[in-house]
């Protein structure tokens, strides 16, 4: 398989991810300021997520980018990574819908963490294919290092979101913004 097929079916997903998140936010009953204001929490739960799959976008494109061949791990450990993308909708809408509450908030550090995981196992397959190309291995380990931070980080979002959901919130608002921009190890070794 070509490697543009790969990233066109996997833009195609996360395109729908996005499209079911703001789908699942309902138009609030009266015309007053006021009622937008019950929309908060469901509106901040889907800022946080669309934030979260726009980061997971371009980060996919540019380790597909790296990737010399695409075999059938690489095909596994992708679609493997969009399952857990594709559950993004309904951990968001749970968490917005009940206010952050904590079990939404666990679930959703658990989403992010299965998440994760699976970019790491993607990632991973893909260097395998490198051989000994010792630039783009550099630049990927930069990327796993602010991977395993971010897994750390989700990991304990998931107790603290009993003790206090808004702490676990404010961990993954930090954690993305750690990788809203896209690693410029692999920008150069690429010269996007």
């Amino acid at each position: 398989m070509h490697k543009s097929r790969l990233e066109a079916f996997s833009d195609g997903v996360l395109a729908i991810v996005i499209t079911i998140m703001v789908l699942e936010m309902k138009v609030p009953h009266g015309q007053e300021w006021a009622n937008l204001k019950e929309l908060l929490p469901v509106f901040s739960s889907y800022v946080l997520s669309f934030l979260y799959v726009g980061i997971y976008w371009g980060n996919h494109h540019n380790l597909l980018h790296v990737a010399k061949k695409i075999n059938a791990y690489i095909m596994l450990a992708n679609l493997h990574l969009l399952f857990w993308l594709t559950l993004i909708p309904f951990t968001t809408a749970w968490m917005g819908e009940n206010s952050f509450g904590p079990n939404t908030v666990a679930l959703y550090a658990g989403n992010l963490t299965c998440a994760g995981i699976a970019y790491f196992i993607l990632q991973k397959s893909i260097e395998k294919t490198l051989e000994s190309n010792h630039k783009f291995r550099v630049a990927l380990r930069h990327h796993s290092v602010k991977g395993i931070i971010s897994q750390v980080a989700y990991a304990l979002a998931i107790p603290l979101a009993y003790v206090e959901p808004v702490v676990s919130g404010l961990i993954f608002l930090v954690t993305a913004l750690m990788w809203i921009i896209p690693d410029r190890k692999i920008e150069k070794v690429l010269d996007l």
